[in-house]
């Protein structure tokens, strides 16, 4: 079965140029020329991923982002969400990073840059034992717990909502404990792919993930910052193999 793309985007051009590249690469595709009208086709036709522009008409970009990650449905709140910007202003996509969008692209761009950025979160949606190595084993560390299986994340039992991005780095740091990553690895191993002026995007990611944890980043337990080169997991790892 097709995965299904839904476009939030106002540049009408643009929209049908990108569903078009889409369409050809196999995915089904649905579009959306403002901001309210794609929100609630979000919530009711559920598709796998949105690409969403920043600046729409009715609602804008941010606040739909924001309001899909509060969705009580978690098949609405958990969708991948890459955004459109024109802006270049770096607090803009910082911006949408910390309400939940997984990945940002600067227009101008090439259709072929978003769909390749597309495929690589879509490969995140493949059930478990389909990819290069199949993820059964329970990880923990003290009083997290992560369940590749389920793709969920608990804190003392109580589950953490994380965004797809947010769970891959969780997921690779935890994989590799006592390993630091780059920044460009960590995008390159959760994405599959690395572009030069994205990396920073991966320190919102881990600014988040601390959040979600309850990890203090002047005392880690979980997530340290290794200056100069990136991030690792410093907790003690065991998992059920």
């Amino acid at each position: 079965m097709a995965h299904r793309v839904l476009i939030i985007e106002d540049e009408k051009q643009l929209a049908r140029t990108l569903r078009g590249y889409l369409e050809q690469a196999g995915f089904e595709v649905l579009v959306a020329y403002d901001g309210r009208t794609g929100y609630f086709m979000a919530r009711q036709e559920k598709p796998d991923l949105i690409i969403l522009d920043l600046m729409l008409p009715e609602m804008d970009g941010l606040d739909v982002c924001r309001a899909l990650r509060r969705d009580p449905d978690p098949t609405v709140a958990d969708v991948p969400i890459i955004m459109l910007t024109a802006r270049v202003e770096e607090t803009d996509r910082v911006l949408g990073l910390e309400l939940g969008a997984d990945d940002y692209v600067t227009k101008p761009f090439s259709p072929r840059e978003l769909v390749a950025r597309v495929r690589a979160l879509m490969r995140r949606l493949q059930p478990v034992g389909t990819g290069r190595t199949q993820r059964t084993a329970l990880l923990r560390a003290g009083d997290l717990t992560l369940d590749p299986v389920r793709r969920e994340v608990r804190v003392q039992e109580q589950l953490v909502d994380l965004t797809p991005t947010e769970y891959e780095i969780l997921y690779l740091l935890m994989s590799h404990p006592g390993r630091p990553f780059t920044r460009s690895e960590i995008l390159d191993r959760v994405q599959g792919l690395a572009f030069e002026g994205y990396e920073r995007s991966v320190d919102v990611h881990i600014k988040n993930l601390r959040r979600k944890l309850g990890d203090d980043p002047r005392h880690p337990r979980y997530i340290q910052t290794v200056y100069g080169v990136g991030y690792k997991f410093i907790g003690e790892v065991t998992s059920d193999r």
